[in-house]
């Protein structure tokens, strides 16, 4: 006789697709009537799944072990911002990098590292008992600017209507490079950590592990795959080999590559994914014949709908409330105020004007507004879990170690959702409000 199959996976496949089902039904109002991006959405319906527990519904499927949970979550952010940025690479106009260079540089060199300090600043003033040393790790986690939630604030009607185009497009490849260059700031403070009675030390392993095989490595490769990419495609279009479904795919398929085979190497295979986007598109040739097919917006917003359902499922909601000897909930909101306002926007005030892409003030509080902290961030939290929960077990200052990931789980998750709240409601209160007479191009 036929059982019931009330499995974990069923229910998870059920409220997925429930979900994404019944997000499509209304998503043109949504989003282009309500303006209200899909992450915030999404977010939203993981953390009514998550306070339903009591229903039955989804608590086998938040009761795994942490070290499970962990192990998925870094899977699946580097599988979405893998995605995400071949994507946002071969969107980008061509040679767009070499183009805008000044531009890039401004923004990953001086305006990051003043995001990363900034941070750590305000981190190391709210967090009883932290060192500066711990405060610029978990600081590190919420310093790139995250490419899911840029993509998601500068496409659309909104956008289309009321940012200028260079300034989108600045947006975007910022989001891109900075979150694989979020691994020198993470693991310069981790690694002063772990030999803080040499520093010197430290640093010399920082250069070689970190910035010439982790970051290095990885741009060389995701430049030949890249390249690689791109003459077997034109070898095999030539040959009439290739169908248009196969076609449409097979950027994203690099993706999925590089993700597999620089993980494996133990390199930045989301740095390595923007680079290879960027170089597969140098002739504009690709970009061009798939500007009109909407596989990689579909792809986009079912990886978006995905993640922040998934996230809202997992965030430990109770911390924020219980927490009350590290960080009460009055602090936390302070916190996630004052970075929100001056992680990211006076630096970018005061340097405007050597960054060719942001032209006028306008620009610059647009794009020092609008550095939304999401799926990267907790990429980098799981690795920083995983490092310290390795050091601790070489024995290493125990108790601060578990101090640092108790201390950056609840300030990392506290800012993403802050930031998808904050920048998932500003849009709306902007078209409502003041109509955004100063956002033209």
């Amino acid at each position: 006789m036929p059982k019931l199959d009330i499995s974990s996976f069923n229910k998870a496949c059920m409220l997925g697709g429930g979900f994404v089902i019944s997000f499509g039904l209304v998503s043109l109002v949504v989003t282009e009537s309500l303006y209200l991006s899909e992450s915030f959405i999404a977010l939203g319906t993981g953390a009514f799944w998550s306070r339903s527990v009591y229903l039955g519904l989804v608590k086998p499927l938040i009761d795994a072990n942490v070290e499970t949970i962990e192990n998925f979550t870094r899977n699946l952010t580097r599988l979405v911002l893998g995605i995400q940025l071949v994507i946002v690479g071969v969107q980008l106009p061509s040679k767009y990098l070499l183009l805008e260079r000044k531009s890039l540089a401004m923004l990953l060199g001086p305006v990051m590292t003043c995001m990363w300090i900034m941070s750590s600043i305000i981190v190391w003033i709210f967090v009883p008992q932290m060192t500066m040393l711990g405060a610029l790790a978990i600081s590190a986690c919420i310093a790139p600017t995250d490419p899911v939630l840029a993509n998601s604030i500068v496409k659309g009607r909104f956008a289309d209507k009321f940012i200028a185009p260079r300034l989108q497009n600045i947006i975007i490849a910022e989001s891109g490079a900075n979150d694989g260059l979020g691994y020198s700031f993470l693991f310069l403070a981790l690694y002063l950590i772990e030999y803080g009675d040499n520093p010197l030390g430290a640093l010399s392993i920082w250069f070689s592990d970190t910035i010439l095989y982790v970051i290095g490595l990885s741009v060389v490769y995701g430049i030949f795959i890249g390249w690689l990419g791109l003459k077997m495609l034109r070898w095999a279009i030539k040959k009439k080999w290739v169908g248009r479904e196969s076609f449409l795919v097979f950027a994203m398929a690099l993706g999925f590559f590089i993700v597999g085979t620089c993980g494996m190497a133990g390199g930045d295979d989301v740095l390595a994914c923007f680079v290879a986007g960027n170089v597969f598109t140098l002739d504009d040739w690709y970009r061009l014949e798939t500007k009109d097919d909407h596989l990689a917006p579909t792809v986009d917003l079912l990886l978006n709908l995905t993640a922040f359902s998934y996230f809202g499922l997992i965030i430990p909601w109770g911390s924020f409330l219980e927490n009350t000897a590290l960080l009460s909930l009055p602090k936390l909101v302070c916190m996630s105020l004052a970075l929100l306002v001056l992680r990211r926007l006076p630096a970018v005030l005061l340097t405007h004007k050597f960054i060719p892409a942001i032209h006028t003030w306008q620009h610059a509080v647009f794009a020092g507004y609008f550095g939304p902290i999401g799926v990267s961030a907790v990429f980098y939290l799981t690795v920083l879990s995983e490092y310290t929960r390795g050091l601790q077990r070489d024995g290493v200052s125990g108790d601060f170690m578990t101090k640092l990931q108790e201390t950056a789980t609840l300030v990392v998750w506290f800012m993403v959702v802050s930031s998808v709240f904050v920048h998932g409601i500003t849009v709306p209160l902007i078209v409502v409000c003041v109509h955004a007479p100063f956002f033209g191009p």
